[in-house]
């Protein structure tokens, strides 16, 4: 679904960046900066390359220090010294060396793909990574334990771009065992990742689950985690008569800013309860 798309980029946007344009091939070096800031617990590394001479953004992140692996404590330290360190992920790995100190350092990096990843993608009939792919994958530590999960779960087989996706998302073995117990396996890829693109819980299931709204359609799920609609919401119509409301119209109360409120007010007004109907008519009305 296109929304899927949306709340994905937006999810992408806020955590890491990744041009799929200008990632570096395994023969290129990618330039990488590293920055850090007093009481800051994480250093912001940065990944570029030169094309046709000119510097395109290629990845940034946030990396705990225990992620750089062989940083010297010289980062820290006021001066200038010759710095080296290795970011390694089941994916593959980067091997950086440059200058640095006073918590900045700069230099060149070198991307190897990890083979035993790469085959084990192949084994599950996943295509073979590019090499920009291959980058990618490392750069949102993709994990085989996902790759197992999805293929225990008897989803269908993820793209690699899927891949990218799930993994930037977070999405983890238990997640996907926690939703299938909440009775919920998405029939397709793309619905996992607008599952965890929205953040649909096992929790938040079971909370509907617990006010009457239990076998909820994932489609429809997907339409009530949209808007924000929660168990709190749905109860307060409950509370004054409107009770097992469809997920319809729930969806439309929300959208055009139903409250329970608006309508015991309505209520108020009338001799008899106003049907959804009308609800939504005195409310685009501009009625208060």
């Amino acid at each position: 679904m296109n929304r899927c798309l949306a709340f994905l980029l937006a999810v992408l946007l806020a955590s890491i960046t990744i041009s799929s344009a200008c990632v570096a091939q395994p023969t290129d070096w990618t330039r990488f900066t590293l920055k850090s800031q007093p009481g800051n617990d994480t250093v912001k590394a940065s990944f570029h390359r030169d094309r046709n001479g000119r510097s395109e953004h290629a990845w940034s992140t946030g990396l705990k220090p225990s992620e750089l692996i062989g940083l010297s404590t010289g980062f820290y330290t006021a001066g200038s010294r010759p710095l080296a360190f290795a970011i390694v992920r089941e994916a593959g790995r980067l091997d950086c060396a440059g200058n640095g100190g006073g918590r900045y350092a700069s230099g060149n990096c070198r991307f190897t793909a990890d083979p035993a990843f790469t085959q084990a993608l192949v084994s599950r009939g996943i295509a073979r990574p590019t090499d920009d792919q291959a980058f990618g994958l490392m750069a949102v530590n993709a994990r085989r334990e996902l790759v197992e999960a999805v293929a225990a779960a008897r989803y269908p087989t993820p793209t690699i771009d899927d891949l990218m996706a799930l993994s930037a998302l977070g999405v983890t073995s238990r997640y996907i065992a926690d939703l299938a117990r909440a009775g919920y396996r998405p029939q397709a890829i793309h619905s996992l990742i607008e599952f965890k693109a929205l953040n649909i819980t096992p929790e938040w299931i079971g909370g509907l689950a617990r006010i009457g709204y239990a076998n909820v359609p994932s489609s429809e799920l997907v339409q009530l985690k949209a808007l924000n609609i929660t168990a709190d919401y749905i109860a307060g119509f409950d509370r004054i008569g409107y009770r097992r409301l469809p997920v319809e119209t729930l969806v439309q109360f929300k959208a055009v800013g139903i409250t329970p409120d608006f309508v015991a007010a309505a209520q108020q007004r009338r001799n008899a309860p106003p049907s959804p109907d009308e609800l939504v008519q005195m409310r685009v009305l501009g009625h208060r």
